[in-house]
């Protein structure tokens, strides 16, 4: 594993862990009866979802206007 991509992983899992902790958790935690809790549980994991999808779009279309990624990353050698 590369260290461009073990940094990636590290920054997926800690994304995780502060959108479950600070988020899911509780979202869930306020509501008494299970169907509301499944119901936030599913709204606050399809925002989650959605700003996954438009974080890809925009990078996508980043690198389709400049057809270059050098200089995006502090660490690249470009």
């Amino acid at each position: 594993m590369t260290t461009t991509e073990l940094l990636f992983s590290a920054a997926a899992a800690i994304s995780l862990v502060a959108f479950v902790s600070l988020i899911l958790v509780p979202a869930v935690g306020s509501f008494g009866r299970w169907y509301e809790k499944v119901g936030a549980g599913f709204l606050s994991l399809f925002i989650l979802g959605l700003l996954v999808i438009i974080g890809v779009l925009a990078g996508l279309a980043y690198v389709d206007a400049t057809n270059d990624i050098t200089g995006v990353f502090p660490w690249s050698l470009n």
